[in-house]
């Protein structure tokens, strides 16, 4: 980049932040000077750390989008059901006032909305970026070039596995933000979009022409509520022995000094130390028994089996009971040979064919 971007962050959570701290990092390519979040401490924290005026911090991401344009770019990070075509949308808004957009994945609940985004953007002339961040790392990006070359021949088949993590999933998608569609969206699309953009991304100029798929909420019911367990992990007399007890996911963590995320969600109005996480999971939701919550969505989707063009076909699985938090591994099956990955470097990179793989 030439020159520096100047950036406003929307909705300054976990997601938000992330993103910002690239402007830590590079100095010299990108400046946060506006951010724009309901909740006091999350808004306070950025204002802090990036230095941003007082008159560029909004308690509402409309204040800023009616203000008259005052930085390069927005990074949208809203919850995901404010990802919507119409006004009350911070994608439509901003790329009316002639902001760039990176919008934070999934783009949108429905298709309908995210063709109405696209559309403002290609109206307004500007360029909008969906955070499928999984495809921009080295080893997503050579496995595509790989591909790409023929050296497997033909792709007849990939295999693609995503293990959300047993606690990872209870944080998330059973006491958390994602736990109900209707607020959110279905479980699938929130954590496993990323899976499905790769599986697009692997597969070249290729359409998908067919897609099937199973899935249920298992497990995390009250069907499956250990004998004399409370409501809440702190008062809990079958938390020692449950796999879920928020008191172990949380509150250990913090005893052995890790407070960044899933921690650093739990507190809103502070810094995650053992008085304020204890007092979250007294009060909040990441407290609750995990088989007595108010969530919906499935616990795993077995399996999107897609068929695309020229008969390739895709089997992807999703399930949550598992050890690895997201450590994805695919398999992919040529004419010429084979090969599998997993995680996110080369440390479980293997092929097997009539080449080489450098």
């Amino acid at each position: 980049m030439a020159t520096r971007v100047t950036v406003v962050i929307i909705g300054a959570g976990n997601r938000g932040q992330n993103y910002s701290n690239f402007a830590l990092d590079f100095p010299d390519k990108m400046r946060v000077v506006g951010v724009a979040d309901p909740r006091w401490f999350a808004r306070n924290h950025l204002q802090k750390l990036h230095k941003i005026g007082k008159e560029n911090v909004f308690t509402d991401w409309r204040g800023a989008a009616e203000r008259e344009k005052f930085a390069d770019a927005v990074v949208i990070a809203t919850p995901d059901r404010l990802h919507r075509k119409n006004t009350l949308s911070p994608a439509v808004a901003f790329a009316k006032k002639g902001y760039h957009i990176m919008l934070e994945k999934p783009m949108a609940v429905t298709a309908e909305d995210c063709k109405g985004i696209v559309s403002v953007c290609r109206e307004s002339g500007v360029m909008l970026a969906v955070c499928h961040v999984l495809r921009y790392f080295p080893l997503k990006r050579k496995s595509r070039e790989l591909l790409a070359s023929g050296i497997l021949g033909d792709v007849i088949h990939i295999q693609h596995m995503e293990p959300v993590g047993f606690w990872h999933f209870a944080h998330s998608f059973v006491r958390g933000n994602w736990r109900k569609e209707e607020e959110s969206s279905f479980s699938l699309l929130a954590k496993s979009c990323h899976d499905i953009d790769l599986i697009t991304y692997w597969m070249g100029d290729r359409r998908c022409l067919k897609v099937s798929s199973f899935g249920s909420l298992s497990h995390f019911t009250k069907d499956h509520k250990p004998e004399g367990a409370a409501d809440r992990c702190m008062d809990c007399a079958a938390e020692e022995t449950c796999p879920y007890s928020a008191k172990k996911i949380y509150l250990d963590s913090v005893k052995q000094g890790q407070t960044g995320w899933p921690v650093s969600v739990l507190c809103k109005n502070g810094s995650p130390d053992i008085e304020a996480v204890a007092e979250a999971l007294r009060s909040g939701p990441y407290g609750r028994c995990a088989y007595d919550c108010d969530n919906d969505v499935v616990t795993n989707q077995v399996v999107v089996n897609m068929e695309f063009e020229g008969g390739a076909t895709v089997a992807f699985t999703m399930i949550a009971f598992t050890e690895k938090i997201c450590e994805r591994s695919t398999r992919v099956y040529g004419t010429k040979g084979d090969m599998n990955w997993a995680g996110l470097d080369w440390s479980e990179w293997k092929f097997v064919g009539n080449k080489t793989v450098e």
